[in-house]
């Protein structure tokens, strides 16, 4: 297996390949679960109002930061831009068709545009579309469908393929590498998508190959998935485990001491940054950004060089026809959040007290409004809650004892990139 990787790369470097020279540094940007719904999907009526009461997104909304964001991306002369997953919506293939037409312009100004897919793009049994007070179905695509689709957006540009799902290896420059791994889990969909993602074997195996072929030419990897690598908060992995791939824990110390430096992630809605560090002393940087779909509706612009990557986050909070942006989708999803912690305690089915339930559910809440936009601090508000449910739980506590942040930073950050541990 592994001759045979070695073998197509060392091919696809003889014949050459689209690449962007390291002089200086190399612009990236960085984009995930944008949630494109087709206008031609989307007709008014009671049908499209639930739709987007219930998820706090209004289709025109999103239209119009999708362009603010892609005119921003222009303005900066970016060489190369990721997508992380979600592309669509819900599968639709006219959601696919009508985006890939919005990301041409890009393609056309020179752009490298490499997307991997998320949960909600591929053989989505539940596609659907909203006509006046109906939710009627809509053809989605399948994973070969996919790939021919997004053909000009990284799979034509692979210099080596996985055979047991959609990752592919693409060459950024001669000393850089971008992996795109494909986690999701759409050949078991029956009735509606899977939200979990997974690494298969073979898959992992061929990414091991490259990585050890990596390491020989002294190339640095950067990865992209859409499922996270590594937890992003305290006990995601007890309380929102469908976020992170299966096995995790041992799947990202495997990657950090194969070689593979960074991997930019979605998928969980919250712009983090978070590492993990293996026993050897190796470390790998999951980089996930927040959705364009809702607040803080967050994309990342970057620059790479042959030592580091900066990362610098951009925030949408206004647009043409929504001046108060940020504000509104706030609120919308305080709203949101507070129905989803109330049912998550519910379903515990613990006798809860109702004070205390009424200050996990606040907790729950500002915890996510404040994870979402990444830094997260510990203010006055959050302190208070802290102490409230210390009180009825019968614990002191003192208020330097509370993180809720991993290191790094979430926001602005540079990665530099150290040579590999092979033995400790």
């Amino acid at each position: 297996m592994k001759s045979a990787v070695n073998y197509l790369i060392t091919l696809c470097f003889l014949f050459g390949s689209l690449t962007v020279a390291l002089s200086g540094s190399t612009k990236i940007a960085v984009l995930t679960d944008i949630h494109f719904l087709s206008p031609e999907l989307a007709s008014p009526g009671k049908a499209l109002s639930l739709y987007e009461t219930t998820t706090g997104r209004t289709i025109e909304d999103l239209q119009s930061v999708l362009e603010v964001v892609f005119a921003d991306i222009l303005r900066e002369e970016i060489d190369i831009l990721l997508i992380t997953g979600d592309i669509t919506n819900h599968g639709e293939q006219k959601s696919h068709f009508d985006f890939i037409e919005k990301l041409k312009p890009l393609k056309e100004a020179g752009i490298r545009i490499f997307v991997t897919p998320g949960n909600h793009d591929i053989n989505i049994p539940d596609a659907k579309r909203y006509v006046g007070d109906q939710v009627l179905p809509v053809q989605s695509v399948t994973a070969n469908e996919f790939a021919e689709l997004y053909e000009a957006f990284g799979y034509n540009e692979a210099i080596s393929r996985d055979a047991a799902s959609l990752s592919y290896l693409a060459k950024i420059s001669d000393s850089t590498w971008l992996m795109s791994i494909d986690t999701n889990r759409y050949d078991e969909h029956t009735t509606t998508s899977i939200t979990g993602g997974r690494i298969k074997p073979e898959t992992m195996n061929w990414m091991l190959d490259i990585l050890e072929e990596a390491r020989q030419r002294d190339i640095v990897v950067l990865g992209m998935m859409h499922h996270g690598l590594v937890e992003h908060m305290p006990f995601q992995n007890a309380f929102f485990s469908e976020y992170l791939i299966e096995n995790w824990q041992t799947i990202s110390e495997s990657l950090a001491d194969a070689g593979l430096r960074i991997i930019f992630t979605g998928h969980f809605h919250s712009n983090d940054i978070t590492l993990r560090k293996s026993a050897r002393g190796n470390i790998i940087y999951d980089v996930e950004t927040a959705s364009l779909a809702q607040y803080p509706f967050a994309y990342r612009i970057m620059s790479l060089t042959n030592s580091d990557l900066s990362i610098d986050s951009r925030f949408v909070t206004e647009i043409p026809i929504n001046y108060n942006l940020e504000e509104e989708y706030l609120n919308r999803l305080e709203k949101i959040t507070f129905r989803v912690a109330e049912s998550k305690l519910n379903n515990l089915g613990l006798p809860l007290p109702p004070q205390l339930k009424s200050v996990l559910t606040e907790m729950i809440v500002k915890l996510n409004l404040t994870h979402v936009r990444g830094d997260e601090m510990v203010d006055e508000e959050m302190l208070e809650l802290i102490m409230s449910l210390s009180a009825i739980l019968g614990n002191e506590v003192e208020p330097e004892e509370y993180t809720l942040d991993f290191p790094p930073m979430d926001n602005k950050l540079i990665i530099e990139f150290e040579p590999l541990i092979y033995n400790k």
